[in-house]
């Protein structure tokens, strides 16, 4: 991308989302926000009747507004905050961070040998003006046997992951087909990064 002395804070904890961005020659800061209970400044839950669509694209806004609000109250200086989120779905159920090891070996018996979607928002926020795209990918899982399921829970990488597995990792093994974005399904969608960042880069105001 050109012009990247101009900086941005990335609201996430996601080191695949860093390395992403690096990736892009992106210059940035992580600007961490508070997830302890009791001081969690964004609430995850899903709301009733809520889409996965609506789902994922409220939690990324979301993200990306209080970053900027937490800019302005820690007096940082003033750059765009970029929020992410990413969640998956089969049959319009969202499968989010698995809550423990029984909850991923739950969600992967699902997802075995079925077809299911990635969507990935991403949010831009500075000042008044908030700027989102997501990315949808479809996901085709082999099936996946009891054993499999039990070895790769057992290896932690799970436990982290929307959808109890990394694209990016061991997981990878169990993808038989992807259709959309490979990035996407990672945790941050490139091609939407690029066209949300591009605007900011481009203004002269800034």
């Amino acid at each position: 991308m050109n012009n990247t002395a101009k900086r941005i804070y990335l609201a996430s904890r996601s080191p695949r989302r860093r390395e992403l961005l690096t990736q892009m020659g992106v210059h940035y800061d992580v600007l961490l926000l508070r997830e302890s209970v009791g001081r969690l400044d964004v609430d995850e839950t899903p709301m009733p009747g809520e889409s996965p669509a609506e789902y994922v694209e409220r939690i990324a806004i979301t993200k990306a507004q209080v970053g900027w609000q937490r800019v302005c109250q820690r007096n940082l200086p003033r750059h765009p905050v970029l929020g992410a989120d990413t969640m998956v779905t089969l049959d319009d159920t969202i499968f989010g961070k698995p809550a423990s090891p029984a909850h991923a070996k739950e969600m992967l018996a699902q997802l075995s040998g079925r077809i299911h979607q990635v969507m990935t928002t991403v949010a831009l926020c500075y000042q008044d003006t908030l700027t989102h795209l997501t990315s949808i990918s479809e996901v085709r899982f082999k099936t996946l046997t009891d054993a499999e399921i039990a070895a790769y829970v057992a290896t932690g990488e799970p436990l982290d992951k929307a959808g109890s597995y990394a694209i990016q990792g061991r997981g990878a093994v169990f993808i038989s087909h992807l259709s959309g974005s490979y990035t996407g399904v990672m945790g941050l969608p490139l091609y939407e990064t690029a066209n949300l960042l591009q605007s900011y880069l481009t203004t002269k105001s800034l």
